[in-house]
């Protein structure tokens, strides 16, 4: 099992545990605060450099949109994508684990590290294991014509959720990855 699965399965049973013994208190980290916004960037740029891809910049509405779905996934307790119609063709980067417990460099470290598993090529045929979604969240973080990333930060008393929307949306069937 890799890291991300497991550290979202521990979350989980943390979340099942804690959420009959008291109600949710919730909260949402977005840019203002702590360097958010240059820290995720600063990471998601550093992958970009070694493949050659150019810089994303932040994007408050991408954030907004970000910003609003983890506070649901934090109230409802739910680990799932939105739909796509909802978010306007913006792809997502998703991550949850127990509250507190990782930085931002370590929630973004658990897609940077789909990258093991990474073979350059076209879309979807870009996994050692012929799984793309091995390498979704990686791919999505290099994808060649994504320009522009917003994040946020959703809690309740157990759990971190970590979305990130990206446009124009990566992992395109048919198209190169770096």
């Amino acid at each position: 099992m890799d890291s991300f699965k497991l550290l979202s399965a521990i979350a989980f049973a943390e979340l099942a545990g804690c959420a009959a013994a008291a109600p949710l208190a919730t909260r949402t980290q977005v840019a203002n605060s702590n360097n958010f916004a240059t820290r995720i960037v600063a990471a998601h740029n550093r992958e970009r450099a070694a493949v050659g891809a150019a810089p994303l910049t932040w994007d408050p509405m991408l954030e907004a949109g970000a910003a609003s779905y983890a506070r649901g996934l934090a109230l409802t307790g739910r680990f799932a994508h939105s739909d796509r119609a909802s978010r306007g063709g913006a792809g997502e980067n998703l991550w949850m684990g127990t509250r507190g417990a990782y930085s931002l460099e370590q929630m973004i470290g658990s897609w940077v590290s789909e990258k093991a598993m990474f073979v350059r090529g076209v879309f979807p045929r870009v996994s050692r294991n012929g799984n793309w979604a091995a390498v979704g969240h990686y791919s999505q973080m290099i994808w060649p014509t994504t320009t522009r990333i917003g994040c946020a930060l959703g809690s309740n008393r157990a759990a971190d959720y970590l979305v990130c929307r990206y446009s124009p949306a990566g992992n395109i069937d048919g198209r190169r990855v770096p």
